[in-house]
């Protein structure tokens, strides 16, 4: 019986992941800061660690014995500084390969992220993961988690160990943080459509995400970096149309032309930083950048190196969230 070790373990993805290895008969460990998430991950099947990514003695102690870390936990938001990003993302990614390395941990799988190779503003589609990576400063998120990737790609075979990275783009399904948030926005009136919604974009189902993650730690080579999807690309306002009515909402919104939405997106973030305000600005560079234009990509190094197949589909996705499941 296998050994995981699971950062992120309270999250939409390393919850599913937790469950899903659970099923398959792992033994699952977990690290977790809050001291009230110990009976939250006992529930779910995980034992869980109290620790954080920058205590090493703490990541050792829960890697001890275990098989293969699947790195799911970052600092994702839309507005923090650059140095929250790097510590926690690039950091904290540093601090986990060094911890597995000395544990002698068979593989190491990091949930990184699609957008990692988005660079300038332009439509990208049906990319594959040979596309370079990409470090902008107006997305400091993305940019970190490149960063974060390209160690752990690089650490492949050091001391033994098998490193890949899965990089999905948006991940959807019930319980997702994001759509309350949505939600609250379009019932204020305070939502728009950038570029009208009509860009392109793929998506990946957690459980496609936790699948696939899976795979890469059983099969990988070593070393690879491999995108996930849904198996279809939709656009902006069909895919959030279709979360935002799990929850019996309409989005009634104007349309937002790109170049006014980076106009403003600027002078918010100006706003923020001068005035010191708390909370997320309404729009940021960093948001526009992930939705604002064409961004599909392609799965098929998984399918062929890994088998990888959806196993959730986006109308059985859809279905399951309406039922609240």
């Amino acid at each position: 019986m296998a050994t995981a070790f699971v950062t992120g373990a309270t999250g939409l993805l390393g919850r599913h992941l937790v469950e899903r290895l659970v099923q398959q008969g792992w033994t699952v460990r977990a690290l977790h800061r809050n001291p009230s998430d110990a009976a939250k991950l006992r529930a779910i099947g995980a034992e869980p660690f109290a620790g954080d990514l920058g205590n090493p003695a703490a990541l050792r102690k829960a890697m001890a014995g275990a098989d293969t870390v699947f790195h799911a936990a970052a600092l994702f938001t839309m507005w923090a500084p650059a140095e929250d990003f790097e510590s926690a993302n690039v950091g904290g990614t540093r601090n986990m390969l060094t911890a597995a390395q000395a544990e002698h941990v068979s593989s190491f799988v990091y949930i990184s992220a699609a957008g990692v190779v988005m660079g300038d503003g332009k439509p990208m589609t049906n990319i594959a993961e040979d596309t370079p990576l990409a470090y902008p400063s107006c997305a400091p998120y993305l940019a970190s988690k490149a960063r974060a990737q390209k160690l752990v790609l690089d650490a492949n075979e050091a001391g033994g160990m098998r490193t890949a990275a899965i990089l999905p783009p948006l991940i959807w399904g019930a319980g997702m943080p994001m759509l309350d948030n949505l939600v609250e926005q379009v019932m204020a009136g305070s939502f728009t459509w950038p570029a009208g919604g009509s860009q392109i974009m793929s998506t990946a189902h957690v459980h496609n995400v936790c699948a696939c993650a899976i795979l890469a730690a059983e099969k990988s080579p070593g070393g690879r970096a491999y995108f996930v999807t849904d198996g279809q690309s939709q656009s902006l306002r069909t895919v959030m149309t279709a979360l935002v009515g799990t929850k019996d909402v309409e989005i009634k919104a104007r349309n937002a032309p790109l170049g006014i939405a980076w106009f403003i997106a600027r002078v918010m973030e100006l706003l923020w930083r001068t005035f010191g305000r708390s909370g997320e600005p309404p729009l940021t560079r960093q948001m526009l950048r992930m939705v604002g234009y064409d961004f599909t990509i392609s799965d098929r190094r998984a399918r062929e190196e890994l088998g990888y197949a959806p196993v959730t589909s986006w109308a059985q996705g859809l279905a399951a969230m309406r039922a609240g499941a």
